[in-house]
This record gives structure tokens, sequence and C-alpha cells, in this order.
């Protein structure tokens, strides 16, 4: 299956049989895994289609010596890799200014580093989104909690 859509059809029938709260259950442990994931996918420097992220640019007081820590060590940590769950839905995503510095990167915007500094078009890098595994987990964690 490609794509969420896809999945929520297959498995609607299935998540219809549970009670309201084996689904407050359900969708708080695979919102969990799923941030879990994000977060693992985003230290790895991935895309979700499993290409890597497009390399930070050099500064010009960084052009001597190597950048020696990665790009959103902070942002994928739980205190700003935010999980919503109810009985019908799962959100992830980021609040406040995080929330405006991921999405300028995940859709590859314009923006100011600091402020006075030149405006600069970020390379797209998403942050968020559904991989291949991703969509598996949320199938196989669905179909396990019917099982049990």
């Amino acid at each position: 299956m490609k794509n969420v859509e896809e999945l929520a059809s297959y498995l609607q029938p299935f998540i219809h049989q549970l009670s309201t709260g084996e689904r407050a259950k359900l969708s708080k442990q695979i919102g969990r895994d799923l941030r879990k994931s994000q977060s693992r996918r985003i230290s790895e420097q991935k895309n979700p289609d499993g290409s890597g992220y497009i390399p930070r640019r050099k500064r010009l007081r960084e052009q001597k010596g190597k950048i020696k820590r990665k790009m959103f060590t902070k942002l994928r940590t739980n205190a700003h890799l935010k999980l919503l769950s109810t009985a019908d839905s799962i959100a992830i995503g980021f609040v406040g200014r995080v929330a405006r510095i991921a999405d300028i990167h995940q859709r590859g915007l314009k923006d100011r580093a600091a402020a006075g500094a030149p405006s600069v078009v970020y390379p797209k890098r998403e942050l968020l989104g559904f991989s291949d595994q991703e969509i598996k987990l949320i199938e196989d964690s669905l179909l396990k909690h019917i099982n049990l």
C-alpha cells in the first residue's frame, strides 16, 4: 500500500469493530510508535522516501572546519515533536516557533537565519511524512491489537 488513504480505507472496517476506549488506546500506541519512527528518521537525516537530506551549506565563519553536529537534533526530541491522539485521530507535529522552522525546511521556503541576515532559500528537507515502513508499522499495530 503506497499511501495513507488506501491504508485508512483498508483498515476502517477493523477499526469500527473496536470500542471507543480500545480505539483510543490503539491510537495512542500507534502515535508513540510513529513519533519514535519519525524521530529516528530525522536523526538519520533521511526523507520519508529514503533519500538523504541535502547537507547544510557552509557559512563564512565555518569554512575552515567541518560542522560536527547533525541538523534538527533538538527538533526531534519529544519536547518539540508533539503527539496528540484521540479515539478517532492521531496528530504528530511541531508547535510554536519550532513549527515555523520545521515548515520552512519541510517545504523548502525562504527565510532569514538571524535578524539582519540575508534571506536564504532553504532546500526541501521533509521532516514529517510517511515512509513505507511507517505505513507497515500502522497496519501491523492494528492487526496485532485486534488479535489480542
